[in-house]
């Protein structure tokens, strides 16, 4: 499950909505959504993420926090790595091999590591290269939806 559909469930689990109910007010399929919810599907995108806010009438703050969540919630993940330093493209590929045999508590260390390395320099390079990302696989997704 991803961080994305965790918080889907737990909001439709609390409104009292089944899995249908809520596909057909988002105009999707029921095993779209149970799919998204697992984290056997991709980022939603941005359209649907505004639905599912609008639906649920949520305020700001969850609101900017439901699209943070879909942002990050993308469960086949592909670290680009090219131009960076050779540690980078070890660390990423250590990540990728052992990520699975982690538990709770060392992904929380991991996570709070990478948070405190992030300065606000840094920060804006990522947040560029987020959005470079986010273009990319958009514009893939949309490719992939055409045919």
């Amino acid at each position: 499950m991803t961080p994305f559909g965790e918080k889907l469930r737990k909001l439709r689990s609390e409104k009292g909505i089944t899995q249908q109910q809520l596909a057909k007010a988002l105009g999707v399929s029921s095993a779209y959504l149970s799919a998204l919810e697992h984290g056997k599907r991709g980022r939603p995108t941005y359209h649907t993420v505004l639905k599912i806010i609008g639906y649920y009438n949520v305020i700001w703050d969850d609101a900017e926090e439901l699209q943070k969540l879909a942002m990050l919630s993308d469960p086949r993940v592909v670290n680009d790595t090219a131009g960076l330093p050779p540690l980078a493209t070890l660390v990423a590929n250590e990540l990728s091999e052992r990520i699975a045999y982690l538990d709770d508590t060392n992904l929380e260390r991991i996570k709070t590591i990478m948070e405190a390395g992030t300065g606000e320099e840094n920060r804006r390079k990522l947040t560029r290269r987020e959005r470079l990302i986010k273009s990319r696989r958009e514009k893939l997704r949309a490719r992939q939806e055409e045919s």
